[in-house]
């Protein structure tokens, strides 16, 4: 796949790229109607009325695609009918039709195309699309899909070009590298899947204006600096001031500095290697003489 560029006929061609999809099996392919549900928009509020994430709202409307996160169809082969777009995530999914005649949506891996066979279980090949157990993984694979508590699904590597790496394994633990660097410990009886995810190029699109962000359901995002005093802690003041105070949110949270992970969290200990981030202090700068 790659990145398209069009012509430049308008201000917002002139800075926008496309993806050129060619990943697809069939561009103007409609998802299978038994594995779509419709979506509820929320706008950003709960069920109050009250807002809980703002600059929501708007946006095309979608479909939900059910996607087989847990991938616990052991023992029966599966072939790969088509690679197909989802509007809900940033990589692309794959429909699979099991030879009993069933149909499941999964995360395509990148190199999956339509008529290649894939299975679950032990019994699987430790092959690009196949999901089985870390014990049952060779070492040194990329992995996706990654389940943190055995049978529950995949929660960690679900984006497009996302691999994680598993480095070691004894006992009932095995040791993977996740893409932000973190290095943490999950129990072998996990699932996974093989292989990187695919639509790789995503990050190099450009939206170019405002109307694609508007698309994908997000509203303009306000500076608290611009706004009134009555609307935010940081507005107000003659001209372009600062906002007299550290940058927090509109209710007064802090909004830079600190962890945001829990110190007692029990799976603290599971992680051999934070990410490296000044935002969490993970890297040590020179002090001031």
């Amino acid at each position: 796949m790659g990145v398209k560029i069009h012509k430049k006929t308008t201000a917002g061609r002139r800075q926008s790229s496309v993806n050129d999809f060619a990943e697809l099996t069939d561009k103007s392919r409609r998802p299978v109607k038994a594995l779509t549900r419709p979506m509820h928009k929320t706008g950003g509020r709960n069920n109050q009325g009250f807002t809980t994430s703002r600059f929501r709202g708007g946006g095309h409307k979608r479909l939900y695609r059910i996607i087989d996160f847990k991938r616990n169809k052991d023992g029966v082969m599966a072939t790969v009918e088509a690679i197909e777009y989802d509007p809900n995530r940033n990589c692309f999914i794959g429909l699979l039709n099991y030879a009993d005649g069933e149909q499941r949506y999964i995360l395509a891996p990148n190199g999956m195309k339509a008529g290649d066979k894939v299975m679950s279980g032990p019994e699987a090949e430790p092959q690009v699309g196949c999901a089985m157990q870390l014990k049952d993984i060779p070492v040194g694979m990329d992995i996706h899909n990654i389940e943190l508590i055995a049978g529950q699904g995949g929660k960690l590597v679900r984006t497009a070009g996302g691999a994680a790496r598993l480095v070691a394994r004894e006992g009932l633990w095995a040791t993977i590298v996740l893409p932000s660097g973190e290095m943490r410990q999950v129990r072998t009886d996990c699932r996974a899947t093989i292989g990187q995810l695919g639509n790789l190029e995503h990050k190099n699109v450009i939206l170019g204006k405002a109307g694609r962000k508007r698309y994908l359901g997000r509203r303009p995002h306000v500076r608290g600096t611009a706004q009134n005093p009555v609307s935010h802690p940081l507005g107000g003041g003659e001209g372009r001031s600062g906002g007299g105070r550290h940058p927090c949110s509109p209710t007064g949270k802090l909004a830079k500095g600190g962890r945001t992970r829990n110190p007692r969290k029990n799976s603290n200990r599971r992680i051999l290697r934070r990410r490296k981030s000044l935002r969490y202090g993970q890297v040590s700068l020179p002090r001031r003489k």
